[in-house]
């Protein structure tokens, strides 16, 4: 339930202002919560000058004042940071620790959720990644030979990709080459997951910008989705809930390459109305 010490509210109303639905009035020139229509987004505890605003649902201890020098990014800072991140294939043998794993997660547990779901969950695959891979290589082996027997003008498409995954199963069976062609050898795999795909997808961004903060490089696996996404065995292996959608896979480790400046891309495709 969200609260306002009325001890301490000035009456101002900016938390009237800034609810969206209407939940708040003023009476006697207190503000006055009525938790009815609230969705629990909080912006009354960060709009509040007098800091008047609590709430028993959530950890209180996530609230912090704003400070310019510790909040502020510039732009342009900003702009360069995300021009520069690129996505690896290139992994040190060296594990992940579990506290910036944590801070990863961070990032997208503060992501905007539509209609403040918070519907996002997370596995994290380390100490049993090596099962995962030969779950995730059976599958693109059995995907890999559907479509090599049904070729057609759309197969057509991913037929590079189809013996590909044919022959990363192989080299993983027998053990026959160092190379890792869905891991690339990182320690660490997250997998998110959610009701909603753009929350998913929205999360997903901002922990890999945060984790290259960390000295970090993230793979978005397009190959471990396809298999993971709708296979029993594999989304009960991760313990994902029925009702939720697994929408993304980060690849992470410490990157073995080094990068020397960003790259081209295309032009913005924009109308202006």
């Amino acid at each position: 339930m969200m609260k306002v010490n009325r001890d301490k509210c000035i009456g101002c109303g900016e938390c009237i202002k800034d609810c969206f639905v209407d939940d708040i009035m003023l009476i006697n020139g207190k503000a006055k919560i009525k938790n009815e229509a609230c969705f629990k987004c909080c912006h009354c505890i960060a709009v509040c000058p007098v800091d008047a605003v609590s709430t028993d649902e959530y950890d209180l201890d996530d609230v912090k004042e704003y400070n310019e020098d510790e909040f502020s990014i510039s732009t342009d800072n900003l702009l360069n940071f995300i021009k520069f991140r690129r996505s690896i294939r290139q992994f040190k043998d060296k594990k992940v620790e579990k506290n910036k794993i944590l801070k990863i997660i961070e990032a997208a547990r503060f992501t905007p959720t539509a209609g403040n779901q918070q519907d996002l969950s997370f596995t994290v695959v380390d100490k049993n990644i090596n099962k995962f891979k030969e779950l995730i290589l059976e599958k693109l082996n059995e995907k890999g030979k559907y479509i090599l027997n049904n070729l057609n003008s759309e197969t057509i498409k991913v037929k590079r990709y189809a013996e590909m995954w044919l022959e990363m199963y192989q080299d993983f069976k027998n053990q026959t080459k160092t190379s890792d062609r869905l891991f690339f050898n990182a320690p660490t795999v997250i997998l998110v997951s959610a009701k909603s795909n753009i929350n998913a997808g929205l999360a997903s961004a901002n922990m890999e910008l945060l984790a290259n903060t960390l000295d970090l490089g993230v793979l978005f696996s397009g190959f471990t989705l396809r298999a993971a996404k709708d296979d029993k065995k594999i989304r009960n292996f991760l313990k994902i809930e029925a009702e939720k959608e697994l929408v993304t896979v980060l690849i992470i480790g410490y990157p073995d390459v080094k990068y020397f400046r960003t790259v081209p891309r295309k032009k913005a495709d924009i109308s202006w109305k």
